[in-house]
């Protein structure tokens, strides 16, 4: 097992107490644990599978991008499961950018939406949006689960540990 390199755990954010300034807040707070999970891995163990079933970070936060396009920004996906391969020929530096750059304009999308029950407002011709509550739920859950994911994945590369 690789040495253990112990990042600083983050608690929990301070939210506002407003329920979309706390779903907001608890999903910004994942989202950079996310990202700090790839930042730094090295190549190619951020792409190679740490479990029989294929996962590695780098698809992970690849997974995770198209997510946020999907929920937030109205991109269709034909192929979930190919989203958790990162294109070869795309560094982690890359994929960790196109991750945090969709997510500024998830968070442009939600910076106008007053009304947690109103659908998101994205464009998708004749598929119904779901509610900005259910979105931001949604990807509270999807984040975390695969965060969570990534922290095994992580110590196993080098033993880095911590949000």
């Amino acid at each position: 097992m690789p040495t253990t390199a112990r990042r600083r755990d983050t608690p929990p954010p301070r939210t506002g107490s407003s329920e979309a300034e706390t779903l907001r807040g608890f999903l910004d707070y994942l989202r950079a644990s996310m990202a700090a999970k790839v930042d730094g891995a090295p190549e190619p163990q951020v792409r190679t599978a740490g479990v029989p079933s294929g996962t590695n970070l780098l698809g992970l936060l690849n997974h995770l991008t198209f997510v946020e396009r999907s929920t937030f920004l109205g991109d269709e996906v034909t192929d979930w499961q190919a989203t958790f391969l990162a294109a070869a020929e795309d560094s982690a530096a890359e994929v960790i950018a196109r991750y945090r750059e969709t997510v500024e304009r998830a968070n442009r999308v939600l910076d106008g939406c007053t009304d947690l029950g109103a659908p998101v407002p994205r464009p998708r011709p004749g598929r119904p949006a779901p509610s900005v509550r259910w979105a931001l739920t949604h990807m509270i859950e999807e984040t975390g689960r695969h965060a969570g994911h990534a922290d095994i994945l992580r110590e196993l590369i080098d033993g880095a540990t911590g949000r």
